[in-house]
């Protein structure tokens, strides 16, 4: 591959990691309620995002695109509440919980697809299905033609910047304070005559939603279901999480930590569509994910270890210095 045809690509890689960064970004914003705010990592994104595709899709396919979120994020918040209850009312521990639930959610999407591994949304001819993308295409169309290119990045843009605000807003009333002061501590929350599985109930519920919500989103997007579509966006989006946290801080405040993890899942999917130039990388896809959320986890661990090592460097460099 010449340079001149690499640098033609440039702007096609931007456009796609930008379309499938922001479907992951509501992904990441859902974990970044629960992992980082409920201190809770929920296992069972992968089917819950799945969940959400084919509710998504089946809605879009009956015939009624704008009712397709709502009723994906009300999956999102069942799948959040089953969770929820094993680890709150049956002393499931959270990880096993999860596990559980993404175990279980597999069967519940091929008895609700009727037993259908794929499905497909025709966006021309007579079985075309309207989605909630084509209705703003041809919004665009008619209102302002210059930006139908940019139809699909727009609606995501929108998706993002609700959840953004909403979070920004939620985790400052009474009960979004009481959520992240059961992730800081449980026990405090407790004495404080706060049940704190009423806040990880609802944390969880929210958090799911989301998660149903970027699913529903991405298959809309991509016209296509599959069961295995989820397989995986939980490590994309801790490693998005993680990217994040690194850009802006762990301490800093919430606006600036939710518009990190949607920093963090645009930097994942660019480096990702990078990787995936490189001759014969597509059959390296997970070797490439495995190695992108390993740089996200280790570089803040080893960028405090190289700081402290230079540090005691500068330090010994000082004492013998002042010893001669």
């Amino acid at each position: 591959m010449d340079v001149n045809a690499i640098f033609q690509m440039v702007p096609n890689i931007l456009q796609g990691a930008l379309k499938v960064g922001l479907a992951d970004a509501l992904v990441v914003l859902a974990l970044f309620l629960s992992y980082s705010m409920l201190n809770v990592c929920d296992l069972s994104t992968d089917g819950c995002y799945t969940l959400g595709a084919l509710v998504g899709t089946l809605v879009a396919m009956a015939g009624h695109p704008w009712l397709s979120i709502p009723a994906a994020m009300l999956a999102g918040a069942a799948s959040g509440l089953v969770t929820a209850v094993l680890q709150t009312k049956m002393g499931v521990q959270s990880l096993l919980a999860g596990i559980v639930v993404n175990t279980g959610m597999y069967s519940v999407n091929m008895a609700l697809s009727g037993f259908r591994p794929n499905l497909a949304m025709p966006s021309t001819g007579k079985l075309r299905v309207e989605t909630i993308f084509t209705k703003a295409y041809d919004f665009l169309k008619a209102h302002a033609p210059q930006l139908t290119d940019y139809s699909i990045i727009l609606v995501l843009l929108m998706f993002v910047t609700l959840v953004v605000l909403f979070l920004i807003f939620f985790l400052r009333t009474k009960l979004g304070l009481a959520i992240r002061a059961t992730g800081s501590n449980a026990d405090m929350v407790r004495s404080s005559s706060i049940n704190p599985a009423f806040t990880t109930i609802v944390g969880l519920c929210v958090s799911n939603s989301f998660t149903a919500l970027s699913g529903c989103l991405f298959a809309q997007q991509t016209k296509s279901y599959n069961v295995n579509m989820g397989g995986g966006i939980v490590t994309v989006a801790l490693a998005s999480l993680l990217i994040g946290g690194v850009i802006f801080g762990k301490h800093r405040a919430i606006p600036l930590r939710a518009l990190g993890a949607v920093l963090g899942a645009f930097i994942f999917r660019l480096v990702y569509s990078i990787a995936l130039q490189i001759p014969n990388a597509v059959y390296m896809v997970n070797a490439i994910s495995s190695i992108i959320v390993i740089i996200a986890i280790s570089g803040p661990y080893l960028k405090e270890r190289f700081g402290i090592q230079m540090k005691r460097w500068r330090t010994g460099k000082e004492g013998g210095e002042a010893a001669c």
